[in-house]
């Protein structure tokens, strides 16, 4: 199953840095089958270590942006101490998930639907059984959540600034 998952090495790195730049991230490539560090998962997930997100070419796209809006989502407080456990509460969770969709659009291989497909594939798990029917149907808390702290422009357009 993760075969079908979209990894770094499937992407344009000045796509994805251009989007990290926005938000004043640094996109860190480590070497293949070394540990990445900051990363609370292991294995090829991304880490996160103040403003930078590492990953290695067998990344999943999804881990990469799933970090990168949990930077995005956290308070200023949380993000200088940033050390590989991003924290934070349910609500965050869920915005950080629903941010990441949006995000997508901005890595032209991903997209959201690819994202939506891929949350599923490994394993992201939603009351309603698939990314897709929680993003459309079920997410209304959670626009409440991001429209509060003025992460989003428009329901289903961010506005590429940081949670103050």
């Amino acid at each position: 199953m993760s075969e079908e998952i979209l990894r770094v090495a499937d992407c344009d790195l000045s796509h994805i840095r251009s989007l990290l730049g926005r938000f004043k991230l640094q996109l860190h490539l480590t070497q293949d089958n070394n540990d990445i560090p900051g990363s609370y998962w292991g294995d090829s997930e991304a880490g996160l270590v103040s403003n930078k997100v590492y990953v290695r070419q067998d990344t999943p796209i999804h881990s990469l942006l799933h970090e990168t809006c949990h930077y995005i989502c956290m308070d200023d407080k949380r993000r200088r101490e940033l050390d590989t456990n991003a924290e934070g509460d349910y609500d965050e969770e869920n915005g950080v998930c629903y941010l990441q969709i949006l995000l997508a659009d901005d890595i032209p291989e991903m997209g959201r639907k690819r994202m939506m497909l891929d949350m599923d594939r490994w394993g992201y798990t939603f009351r309603l059984g698939s990314a897709e029917n929680w993003f459309i149907n079920d997410s209304a808390d959670t626009l409440d959540w991001l429209t509060e702290y003025k992460l989003l422009a428009t329901p289903y357009e961010p506005n590429y600034t940081l949670r103050a």
